[in-house]
């Protein structure tokens, strides 16, 4: 019986030992409203949390603050929706997503800081499915169908944005060219 009794207690003890080396994940509080949310994208910085929301009955693209739960304007994604897919840049300073304009699905990106807005022509019958954006914003995979068959594309948007790089990149990046 004693004999018995150590064996559970061992046990026990191993499995508390096995439970408190694995790492717990925590979950942040929630600052958002509870309604319907869908498609989260994060900031490369963690900052900026993009996620698509029902507004008036149509998918539409959300942009909020982690920082302080504040949302963001959009200049240029409050029509042509529905709204999917949505990706954001590194600071979130660019924010891709596929829209509908009529019966065109096409990808808009948005530039924050400039209140420009860029659309990514999609030649022929390609549908646009689903998007990513680099983290710099250099470049789009894009997920299509075309002609009922499931592909990736990359687009490259070099020499068409402004690369967003995370805080102290420039310098590190321009020092190096230098030398």
């Amino acid at each position: 019986m004693i004999i018995n009794n150590f064996r559970k207690f061992v046990c026990l003890i191993s499995l508390l030992g096995i439970c408190s080396c694995t790492q717990q994940v925590t979950r942040l509080p929630s600052q958002f409203e509870s309604r319907n949310q869908e498609e989260p994208a994060l900031s490369g910085n963690g900052e900026k949390l993009a996620f698509i929301v029902d507004y008036q009955g149509r998918p539409s693209v959300e942009l909020r603050d982690l920082r302080n739960g504040n949302v963001l304007p959009l200049r240029h994604l409050s029509r042509n929706q529905p709204h999917s897919s949505p990706s954001l840049s590194w600071n979130g300073r660019y924010i891709a997503v596929i829209a509908q304009r009529g019966v065109k699905r096409l990808v808009i990106i948005e530039d924050r800081l400039t209140g420009r807005s860029h659309q990514l022509p999609i030649p022929g019958e390609r549908m646009p499915v689903r998007l990513s954006l680099s983290p710099d914003a250099s470049q789009l995979a894009l997920q299509i169908i075309d002609k009922g068959k499931w592909r990736i594309e990359l687009f490259d948007l070099r020499g068409k944005i402004e690369p967003d790089l995370p805080s102290g990149t420039e310098f590190f990046n321009n020092s190096r060219a230098e030398n």
